[in-house]
């Protein structure tokens, strides 16, 4: 069984049996991804981290299929009905589905009429009629009446429940059905009556049909949701919909055709003929249909969530590799109406120096009062940078910012919109209390928000990362999987930047391999008690801080400024010998040959290497000794906004605006360029060659140039594009008109989606639309400034 997993997932990867063998010890020795991808090249032949999370990710799955298929093996066993053939069906079966089908005819199950028809000794009936057309159904029933069978009438009924049961069980055929519906059909989508007003944000859907095939994971998440608020009814096709004047289909469909054929059901005028043609239509329309369209559903949604998952982790991703703007001092607005707005003032290291809570808004209106007390703050603590949240009052927050900076040049102060999302649950969360118990939950949250700005990850970790939200309809996905997800990702990045271990607070220390919640716990303990660590040894030092945790954990903390200047790289001590011999070679002191490029560029890895340590890892060395410590996120810059742009009426259609990516959909990247709502640059207007995944071209966080193709001011809608060539919207920005691009059907420039019932649209020309529900949501959740 192991050596068939691991092939299996060899095969998938497109690598050696041998590294996925490596690997998988690895794992199960209670190694983490990113130990193995950084330290471990030698052992699994370079897996890198996207390979070993994959490898991860097939090898529960495949684990978790094993075990199923000795669950189904025992039980089938216990029936007394397992012979050599149908176990060499069951070992064959590579995915829960098909193993599934060839368990349903022996699962148990309650009293079926089928059961009860065997019970009634109607078995022999349904064979024969099956096995031999020629003989006249009423005729053969009539043998069949007993006490317990009223007449022929019941006795055929019964073959028939015994017969689209065999059909429906029937373990190839299923598969063979299900794989033609997934090619030939359907989803269709109908507004429920009454419910057009109150589900206007799923209108797109309110007479929809796609293929299977073809739709993506926002249209089908938002298609569910639709159903789910009762909006919307969802049919599960098996052929594309007739037009509506089409007339009614004649003659058996192509699935009854494979059931008939199957079976040897043929219309060759025998008497039993007709009677089995109808228990095929029988057994497709109220069985095999209804189990099929209950497959396919599960097969969308898992589909759609697997994609839904990967956008959130990749916005994640993103957001935590955001650019940090380092070591300066912060002032962190969180804003409110009758509430006011939070303040709170950090110092570089992100120490909280001050707080305040003022009034600028309704109902008080202090502008003025307001102005002066940030303006003293900023002054008192030399602030260079504002951090405001983007949820409520934002816009009129963002507004005092940039009277603030207007009115005290001297103050140098730059300000950048922060997304706050998670800040609230942070506030109230055990840690913040014992991190900060001072200060009121209120004003947590400003020091959330200025620390964010400062340095993303480490603020970010913080909070639970689907508190987060930068993912589509995330609270429909089973928690598990995305949970997994969102925490490699946490994992990933926390340790492709490094920890400094004398600074890091408890919940980034938990997020370092081979770290957990206690042992970092207990790292910040010893160094409050005993000062911080001079060295990586030092850690050893740390209660249950063992070999194991040691292996795993050291690569990735930092001690600047320590008694070995190595302890400031990624090179992990174990490799310190490594080192030691590149010294001995090059004769130069490791504090001159950290950082000497021209030194360590002519020397060769394959000098160095030994029993333990390749030319893989001998690279990595060289490169770390080249920029120790050094970190791989971009640099921090703010996007300029266009000054007398400060609200929807002041866009107009061909103005060139810089502005900044604040979240990656599917279907196309919303950006902030400075009034207060985001706009959108559909996946068509992103580039001009055909762009599949909106990542490819942008990220988070990225500042980029666009222009301007439309604005819809009733409806709070702007259309972007960055190509800076495309041609605005003819007579746009009029205040009411539809936004470019129609915002209409998802995805319509596509051509791919069809009304029910209609035939394919004409293609259009590649221009932007959004998708509205999904865009609303997001609007909704906070993830786009209104």
């Amino acid at each position: 069984m192991t050596v068939s997993v691991h092939r299996r997932i060899a095969e998938e990867l497109g690598v050696r049996d041998g590294q996925v063998a490596a690997a998988v010890d690895l794992l199960d020795g209670g190694a983490t991804v990113p130990f193995i991808a950084r330290y471990r090249k030698e052992v699994t032949g370079a897996l890198d981290d996207a390979q070993l999370r994959t490898l991860e990710e097939r090898l529960r799955y495949l684990r978790e299929l094993e075990e199923r298929r000795a669950a189904v093996l025992d039980s089938i066993r216990g029936q007394g009905k397992l012979d050599e053939a149908l176990e060499q069906q069951i070992l064959a079966a590579d995915s829960k589905a098909r193993l599934e089908d060839i368990y349903l005819p022996y699962k148990p199950k309650r009293r079926t009429k089928a059961q009860i028809a065997r019970e009634a000794g109607l078995e022999p009936l349904a064979e024969t009629l099956l096995a031999d057309p020629t003989q006249d159904p009423r005729t053969v029933a009539a043998a069949y009446v007993t006490g317990e069978v009223a007449d022929a009438a019941a006795a055929l009924e019964g073959a028939r429940s015994i017969l689209v049961e065999r059909f429906g069980e029937d373990a190839d055929l299923i598969g063979e059905l299900r794989e033609l519906m997934w090619t030939r059909g359907h989803l269709v989508s109908k507004v429920r009556d009454g419910k057009e007003e109150a589900g206007a944000k799923f209108a797109d859907y309110f007479d929809f049909s796609e293929p299977y095939q073809k739709l993506p994971s926002h249209r089908i998440l938002a298609m569910f949701r639709g159903e789910k608020e009762e909006v919307l009814e969802l049919s599960f096709v098996p052929d594309e919909p007739p037009a509506p004047d089409a007339p009614p289909p004649t003659g058996p469909s192509v699935y009854e055709g494979r059931i008939a054929g199957r079976f040897g059901v043929r219309d060759e005028g025998r008497p039993a003929d007709r009677w089995l043609a109808d228990t095929v239509r029988w057994a497709w329309r109220t069985r095999i249909l209804v189990h099929l369209g209950i497959d396919l559903r599960t097969r969308l949604f898992a589909a759609a969530e697997e994609e839904a998952v990967r956008v959130f982790a990749a916005n994640l991703r993103d957001l935590l590799l955001a650019a940090p703007a380092g070591t300066r001092a912060t002032m962190g607005l969180d804003p409110g109406f009758r509430t006011g707005v939070k303040v709170a003032v950090v110092d570089a290291t992100g120490k909280v120096v001050d707080t305040a809570t003022i009034y600028p808004h309704v109902p008080q209106r202090k502008w003025d009062a307001s102005l002066a007390t940030l303006a003293a703050l900023a002054a008192k603590h030399s602030v260079e940078l504002i951090a405001i949240g983007n949820g409520t009052a934002s816009r009129e927050t963002d507004k005092l910012a940039a009277d603030l900076i207007a009115k005290h040049p001297e103050l140098s102060l730059t300000k950048v919109v922060v997304s706050e999302a998670g800040a609230s649950v942070y506030s109230a969360s055990a840690y913040a209390s014992s991190e900060l118990p001072e200060l009121d939950v209120s004003l947590r949250g400003a020091v959330s928000i200025a620390r964010r700005l400062q340095d993303p990850l480490a603020e970010l970790v913080k909070i639970d990362p689907q508190s987060i939200g930068v993912g589509q309809y995330q609270h429909d996905l089973s928690y598990g999987k995305l949970s997994r997800s969102l925490d490699a990702v946490v994992e990933d990045c926390v340790n492709a930047v490094g920890v400094d271990v004398n600074t890091a607070s408890a919940p980034l220390l938990t997020r370092v391999s081979g770290i957990g919640t206690g042992l970092a716990e207990n790292i910040v303990l010893h160094r409050d008690a005993n000062g911080p660590f001079r060295s990586r040894t030092a850690l050893k030092e740390v209660p249950r801080l063992g070999p194991k945790a040691f292996e795993q954990c050291a690569g990735f903390l930092r001690i600047p400024g320590g008694d070995d200047p190595l302890d400031t790289s990624s090179v992990h001590p174990e490799a310190y010998p490594v080192v030691r011999r590149i010294i001995e070679r090059t004769g130069t002191p490791i504090g001159d040959l950290i950082g000497d490029t021209a030194t360590l560029r002519t020397l060769t890895p394959a000098d160095f290497v030994d029993e333990t340590f390749g030319v893989p890892t001998v690279t990595d060395i060289l490169a770390e000794l080249e920029k120790p410590g050094r970190d791989p996120r971009p640099e921090f810059r703010t996007a300029t906004f266009a000054e007398g742009v400060e609200t929807l009426g002041d866009l107009t259609p061909g103005m060139v605006l810089e502005g900044t990516v604040t979240n990656v959909a599917a279907f196309g990247a919303f950006v902030d360029v400075g009034v207060h709502q985001d706009g959108l640059v559909h996946v068509s207007a992103l580039s001009k060659t055909f762009v599949k995944d909106p990542r490819d071209v942008v990220k988070s966080g990225d500042v980029v140039r666009v222009k301007v193709l439309d604005v819809d001011i009733p409806r709070k809608r702007i259309s972007l594009t960055l190509r800076l060539d495309d041609e605005p919207a003819a007579g746009g920005g009029g205040g009411g008109r539809r936004a470019e691009g129609g915002q209409r059907r998802p995805d319509r420039d596509r051509g791919a989606p069809r009304r029910s019932g209609g035939t394919p649209r004409q293609q259009r020309p590649q221009r932007p639309a959004a998708d509205t529900a999904l865009a609303d949501a997001l609007r909704r959740a906070g993830l786009v400034k209104e």
